[in-house]
């Protein structure tokens, strides 16, 4: 993305900002499932808290 932190109007910074995103290359989508790296919690008794 573009470098805005020297640009002051807040409006100008925007138009920059969006046509930097416009300009850049698509993401590829996802390969694993979003929140794999997640730690899993085991189900634990009940009334414990689980965390």
């Amino acid at each position: 993305m573009a470098d805005t932190t020297k640009i002051e109007d807040k409006q100008e910074r925007k138009k920059v900002k969006r046509a930097a995103r416009k300009k850049a290359a698509p993401k590829a989508k996802r390969t694993t499932p979003r929140g794999a790296a997640k730690k899993k919690v085991k189900k634990l008794v009940r009334g414990q808290s689980k965390r």
